[in-house]
């Protein structure tokens, strides 16, 4: 038995599958441009005040730098916070906060420490001594900018004398 083949030309999509391939690209597209070109930099944590109540305290404004032509608004700070090495905290804020373009600005950030994770004698004697502590910040920071979600991650690391 012989087989017949033939050869059908390979017909290319209609004119409406065109439109909507290259309406998806021109989207796609539109969506890349909106994006920051760069990252928002956390330049440094200032003003760290421990609260030593029934809960443990950390308060601190955080102040960050967006080198972008576009203004964005910060959706979400989710970090952990290390004190000597040893998970102490977890950040996990929610916020509606306008971010100006090419300017510093400085959020609050209110943190509800572990003892028992950093060892509670420990930490007493450090704060009541003014010892400097490393302190890590570990995470991202979720921006916005026309309804685009922005994710950027966060490792800053700094020494600091916690004072009371």
């Amino acid at each position: 038995m012989k087989r017949k083949i033939t050869n059908t030309p390979l017909v290319p999509p209609s004119r409406g599958y065109r439109e909507v391939y290259l309406l998806l690209l021109l989207f796609f597209l539109f969506l890349a441009s909106c994006s920051p070109k760069e990252k928002v930099e956390l330049r440094r944590i200032k003003d760290v005040v421990v609260e030593v109540n029934t809960e443990p305290l950390l308060r601190a404004n955080a102040v960050l730098y967006n080198p972008n032509k576009i203004s964005m608004t910060l959706r979400k700070i989710d970090m952990e916070v290390f004190v000597d090495g040893k998970k102490a905290a977890l950040i996990d804020q929610k916020l509606k906060t306008k971010v100006p373009a090419k300017a510093e600005f400085t959020v609050p950030l209110e943190v509800k420490l572990n003892l028992k994770e950093l060892g509670f004698f420990d930490t007493v004697l450090a704060v009541l001594g003014g010892k400097k502590m490393k302190i890590r910040y570990k995470g991202s920071i979720r921006f916005t900018y026309k309804s685009v979600p922005v994710t950027i991650p966060v490792d800053y690391q700094d020494e600091i004398r916690v004072r009371i």
